[in-house]
């Protein structure tokens, strides 16, 4: 088992940025593929980046392709996701999510472990 804590988010400007994190508790960090997913209000839950166990391959959501890097510390047990000429259709509470399958998968239902998330809210 694993435990999620994001951090990072806040207020930012269009064109600004942020880097994220996520701090996985346990000693089976590598174990685990890693995703990123936001859900902004009244819209369903969806990914937006993920990163396998070794941290060799990654994937994107075509939205935020080009302007955002996932990338994980195995030492550290963490995470990141940095964003970077945010918009504001990337205002959303942000959660990371641990998951037992290799891909990593873009799929909510395949992740096991979720973190409270983080909001992140970019003004036009």
């Amino acid at each position: 088992q694993v435990q999620l804590v994001e951090s990072g988010g806040g207020l930012v400007q269009a064109g600004g940025s942020l880097r994220l994190s996520c701090a996985a508790s346990g000693r089976t960090f590598s174990s685990y593929a890693m995703g990123w997913f936001r859900q902004a209000p009244g819209k369903e839950r969806e990914f937006v980046a993920g990163i396998s166990r070794r941290g060799d391959y990654k994937n994107y959501a075509d939205s935020v392709k080009g302007r955002s890097t996932i990338s994980r510390d195995i030492a550290k047990n963490t995470v990141y996701l940095q964003m970077n000429s945010l918009k504001p259709e990337d205002t959303a509470v942000y959660y990371c999510a641990a998951s037992y399958a290799s891909g990593p998968p873009s799929v909510v239902t395949l992740y096991e472990y979720w973190g409270q998330g983080t909001q992140v809210t970019v003004s036009s």
